[in-house]
């Protein structure tokens, strides 16, 4: 075999210190293509489908692989299939187009490459374009670029941009959620087992809907788990901030508001999900304008189903703030399920770790004894001092030529350095709790208490 350049063989020990590091197995091969090392890399990207046999990343690269080793056929069963599988079927669609070109199919190659542009227009290729005839505007047989309204069953909204309202596919389960073992078993019983069992629910009069609201300290995952819970169930996946719903013209908000819940019933199941809500649902009673009240009565009257049924739509929220919630939403039948989203615990921590640093090059590591050095650490500062500890090895590697695995020393020094962010938000928290706990709502918040 012939030799290669030094960086190369960089990259094949990164790789033995960790195999199942997808990203660097891709750059790997990728670099291994743009060399002309073919076979290596058609190697080396089977090997590592064998130890990440779902790994969009690696199925695409061993696609491009196969095109530039003229296999077309194998390439179009592992294209086509990522197409029907992928959550951002963009680059699947890019090289579909590419491989119908290259066929002769060039009609069909502009159809894809049009599909592509629809799910990310930043995938355009100027290049790809000249080539299909797109650049040409006075071709009569290629319909013009752009995106295609999503045409709803709702009386007005049939001119909707889908780029505002993007739907996911989530792939994700429980199994990558560290920790939160009730508030699993909560969102098990209110939205998965209805859809996973619906005899049983039938059987005691319980339709398939409702919602959850989630609160707690930032960083401790309710929006991972939000999308967990629509993968957990092969659900659609709506994500709602405030800038899809607020608009400056009179009118408007409440007409996002329709449209989003319109979306999300024809895509049923879907998981419907509002993060941040309290700056949606704030009191009625501490607002001066009608405009944000109707905003809120158009949310209420869509979480009622008033004017179509929400049957297999399940509504999630999160707010870090819940006692700025109109009380409104806390009605049954609305959000009438509320649950804390607390910090990790000990072994929650160990678990959280355990998955961040799954797939990096570590040596003798005590992930028990690093999760109770983490106390007070939300799910995302665990992952700020992992992105320390990282940064810090990727300096000594840069300097040294050769990659070294992540050590306890390493991690437990990064651990030091990051403040846990919890502490400010229980600090806010403590008054509500003891002093405006109305109904008892903030009672899995007392034990948390200092």
């Amino acid at each position: 075999m012939r030799s290669m350049p030094d960086d190369l063989d960089a990259l094949r020990s990164a790789l033995e210190l960790s195999p199942e590091n997808v990203p660097l197995r891709t750059h790997l091969a990728r670099s291994l293509l743009s060399r002309g090392a073919h076979a290596e890399a058609e190697e080396l990207l089977r090997a590592g489908l064998r130890l990440a046999p779902d790994s969009q990343e690696l199925k695409l690269t061993l696609a491009r692989c196969y095109r530039i080793q003229g296999k077309t056929s194998a390439a179009f069963v592992i294209v086509e299939d990522l197409i029907k599988r992928s959550p951002d079927p963009a680059p699947a669609y890019l090289l579909h187009a590419r491989l119908l070109l290259d066929t002769g199919e060039r009609e069909r190659a502009a159809r894809e490459y049009r599909k592509a542009l629809r799910e990310d227009p930043d995938a355009a290729d100027r290049a790809l374009e000249k080539a299909l005839g797109l650049d040409d505007e006075d071709d009569p047989g290629l319909p013009a670029l752009g995106p295609t309204p999503i045409r709803l069953e709702a009386e007005g909204l049939e001119d909707l941009d889908p780029s505002a309202f993007r739907l996911e596919r989530p792939t994700i389960t429980f199994a990558e959620v560290g920790g939160m073992d009730a508030v699993k078993e909560e969102v098990r019983l209110k939205i998965i087992h209805p859809l996973t069992r619906p005899e049983l629910y039938a059987a005691y009069g319980k339709s398939v809907g409702g919602g959850i609201l989630l609160y707690g300290p930032p960083g401790c995952g309710k929006t991972h788990l939000a999308r967990a819970t629509a993968g957990e169930v092969d659900a659609a996946f709506l994500a709602v901030g405030i800038d899809d719903v607020l608009d400056m013209w009179l009118g408007n908000s409440e007409k996002n508001l329709h449209a989003l819940f319109a979306l999300a019933r024809r895509e049923r199941p879907c998981v419907l999900f509002f993060d941040e809500v309290d700056a949606l649902g704030a009191k009625r009673s501490a607002m001066r304008h009608h405009g944000g009240r109707n905003v809120i009565n158009q949310f209420l009257a869509e979480l009622d189903g008033a004017k179509a049924s929400n049957e297999g739509v399940l509504v999630l929220a999160a707010t870090n703030a819940p006692w700025h919630l109109d009380a409104a939403f806390r009605r049954p039948g609305r959000f009438d399920r509320i649950i804390f989203v607390p910090p990790p615990d000990e072994a929650a921590r160990e678990q959280i770790l355990r998955i961040l640093l799954r797939g990096k090059p570590v040596a003798d590591l005590d992930h028990a004894k690093l999760a109770r050095k983490a106390r007070h650490f939300s799910g995302a500062d665990l992952m700020a001092a992992v992105d320390r500890a990282v940064e810090a090895k990727l300096a000594e590697a840069l300097a040294a030529g050769v990659p070294k695995p992540l050590t306890q020393k390493d991690l437990l020094a990064a651990l030091k350095r990051t403040k846990p962010s919890t502490r400010e938000w229980f600090a806010t928290a403590r008054n509500y709790a003891l002093y405006a706990n109305e109904g008892g709502l903030y009672d899995d918040l007392l034990p948390w208490i200092e």
